[in-house]
């Protein structure tokens, strides 16, 4: 078995999230699908309300993803679904994600400038971490 594993992160604004988090982890944003998209709201099955303009292209509203560069356009894949909710983040997450994307500091450093927020250092015996949170709140870790 090769399972392939989505998670999903509520926001206020996917689009940002997706590229705020495909730039942390080196993924890439899912592309949108213009035609597909406009023949949906041609059709009737869906409507212009449902979508936005982003990055200069039409995109549905309530979503974007991000996924490997290697694993774009497959079935199944790894992915990070980030889907619109209405309600503000109020208390800490549930879930967090845990991450090792190399020097510790540097990455906190490079985060920190890119616009996520030092929350907070801990120890458990020799291991050391950080706890940040991107943008819009949500906790994670690294170390």
């Amino acid at each position: 078995m090769d399972p392939k594993l989505q998670i999903t992160i509520d926001s206020a604004n996917p689009h940002q999230q997706a590229v705020w988090w495909a730039e942390t982890l080196g993924w890439t944003v899912e592309p949108s699908d213009p035609d597909f998209i406009q023949k949906m709201i041609d059709e009737g099955h869906a409507s212009e309300d449902e979508t936005l303009i982003f990055d200069g292209e039409i995109a549905w509203k309530v979503g974007a993803a991000i996924c490997p560069l290697d694993q774009l356009g497959k079935l199944p894949r790894q992915r990070i679904l980030f889907q619109l909710v209405h309600e503000p983040k109020t208390v800490k997450n549930r879930l967090h994600l845990d991450l090792d994307l190399g020097d510790k500091d540097e990455v906190r450093s490079m985060l920190l400038d890119r616009g996520a927020s030092f929350l907070h250092e801990a120890m458990q015996g020799p291991f050391t971490w950080y706890t940040l949170a991107d943008p819009e709140g949500n906790e994670f870790c690294i170390r």
